[in-house]
This record gives structure tokens, sequence and C-alpha cells, in this order.
């Protein structure tokens, strides 16, 4: 995973556009690169093309930014930047290298994300700690957990409680997002990619109704596990340390909502985040409501 090749994106940056643009472009994926630190010139010395194609195409790789990197040039080759037309040589060679190094690419959004047959991190494996990137959240909770596991024998709770997390964990995955923590009572999911708000909304309503077929067919308990969920959108300092994450604003909102809002068999989205959404989905929800000074809407699947 990860093995990329800096000569496709050297050769990519070398024949299409000048050392000025070369290094505008790996600044705004990496606000802190210096091209003249990095390759050892005098600040303000000429740097030849091809010097500056090699040595930004190297620190993209080592620095975990070329996904990003390539991204831009996608997004440029497209669009133009701030007026002017730019059309990348050998783009589809540098695509062909990520997608070899085991990443699907997303026409529809122009974001690469981890080959899932291949390798599911908790970063799509582009993450770096410390990057803030705008993500949603999705909480789980199970109500009444305390009693389940008095009521019921270890080995069927354990199983239960397992049959679960692959609900729970594949119906993200399956939205382009990562389960990033389990409790054994609860869960965190997130999601960046594509509409990435509208994906932990879907996702949470699917594992409601999915929920209900499993307490009808495969629920091994002698009572139903009902599920408290719910979404919030917002910036997000990603680390690869779990109590960390756990402490971003963004994540404790949805903590909150969980458990100040939800009720069993409900999926409980912030207003903020409603308002972001087509009206056709927030027909299926409530009015706003409110609740220890939150606004949210909430979605319910009766288990009858």
């Amino acid at each position: 995973m990860n093995s990329f090749s800096a000569r496709f994106c050297r050769k990519c940056l070398h024949s299409s556009i000048n050392v000025e643009n070369m290094i505008r472009f790996a600044a705004m994926v990496n606000p802190d690169y210096d091209i003249y630190k990095r390759s050892g010139f005098r600040e303000g010395h000429p740097i030849g093309s091809q010097d500056a194609a090699y040595r930004i195409s190297v620190d993209m790789i080592q620095d975990g930014y070329y996904v990003d990197f390539v991204e831009l040039l996608i997004r440029v080759n497209s669009f133009g930047f701030m007026g002017s037309h730019f059309a990348f040589r050998g783009l589809d060679d540098v695509i062909g290298d990520v997608m070899q190094a085991g990443y699907n690419f997303d026409e529809a959004t122009g974001q690469f994300f981890e080959d899932e047959n291949q390798q599911i991190t908790r970063s799509w494996g582009r993450l770096l700690d410390g990057d803030e990137r705008q993500m949603a959240v999705i909480r789980m909770d199970i109500a009444g957990n305390s009693l389940l596991v008095r009521e019921n024998p270890k080995p069927q709770i354990d199983k239960a409680y397992r049959l679960l997390r692959e609900i729970i964990e594949n119906t993200i995955i399956s939205r382009l997002g990562r389960l990033w923590a389990w409790e054994g009572d609860g869960a965190l999911g997130a999601f960046m990619l594509g509409n990435y708000s509208s994906m932990a909304i879907f996702a949470g309503m699917e594992i409601l109704n999915e929920m209900f077929l499993f307490n009808k067919t495969k629920n091994p308990l002698n009572s139903n596990i009902n599920l408290r969920l719910s979404v919030h959108s917002g910036n997000l300092v990603y680390s690869e340390d779990e109590i960390k994450c756990l402490k971003e604003d963004t994540v404790r909102k949805a903590m909150t909502l969980e458990s100040k809002a939800a009720a069993p068999n409900s999926l409980v989205i912030s207003e903020s985040l409603a308002l972001s959404q087509d009206q056709s989905l927030l027909n299926i929800f409530s009015n706003t409501k409110n609740a220890a000074s939150e606004k949210y809407r909430i979605y319910k699947v009766s288990q009858d």
C-alpha cells in the first residue's frame, strides 16, 4: 500500500507547468512546504524545472500528501485555476500509479479512497496525525445495555454483539466511512469522502432498518437490541489515538445528541447538518426539536 512512483508525477509536472506553479500547487496541499529547505538551494536561487518536479513529487510522497496533491492536479486539469487553463500531460499515468498502489478513484467527486479489497484503515490510507478535515461522525449506543447483559448468558451476548458489530462496520464501510471506535456498548464512525454528511445519515438509517430485521430473524438474545444513533458534522483534527478523536468538539457534539435527544431505535441529526440536506431526505425526519440547548431532527424505526 502507498508504494507510489515519483517518476510519473515528476514527468507530468516538468512537461506541463512552470516551477512557480509547481511550488504554488504543492503549498496548496501542504501550506508549510518550503522547496528551498527541502532541496538545499539558497532561497531565491533559481531551481530548474526537472529539479523542482522531482523534489516536489518525492516530498509529497514522503510527507503523506501525495494523494491530495494528485487530486489537486486532477481538479486543476478539469476546471483550471484562477482563470487559467492547465493541461497536464501524462496525468492518466499518475492516476494509474495511485490506483496501482491500492486506491480506487471516484470520478464523480474526484477523490481517491482505499481499495477495500486490499486494505481498510481508519485514515482511509491518506490522513496524517494533525490533519484537519471537514467530516461527519455517527455515534451509536445500545439502549439498556446493562439490562441485556444481566438477563442473557455471556456466550449469547458475545455472539449478538459480534453480529451487531458486523452490521455497523459493514454499513459504515459500504458508504466509504470508517469505524473509529468500538466500546462494546457503543461505536463511533467517521465519514470524509464524497457527500460525507449524507453518507453518514444514510448509514444511520440503514443500520436501524437492518436492526429491525436482525431482531426478527438473527438475534440470539431473549429481547431486542435497541440502538440510539446520532450524526453531526464539522471540523475534526485526525489522530491515530482513539482517545484524542473522542475529545474533538464534533465528536462530543454527536455524543451529546445521542445521549440527550435520541430515543431507542432512532437516529438524531443536528440542525446544522440538516440544513445542508435535500428536502426530500428531511421529509423522512421530524420537524426541528430541542434538547439540552441543541436543535435536532429525529428519524425513528418501529420494532413492532
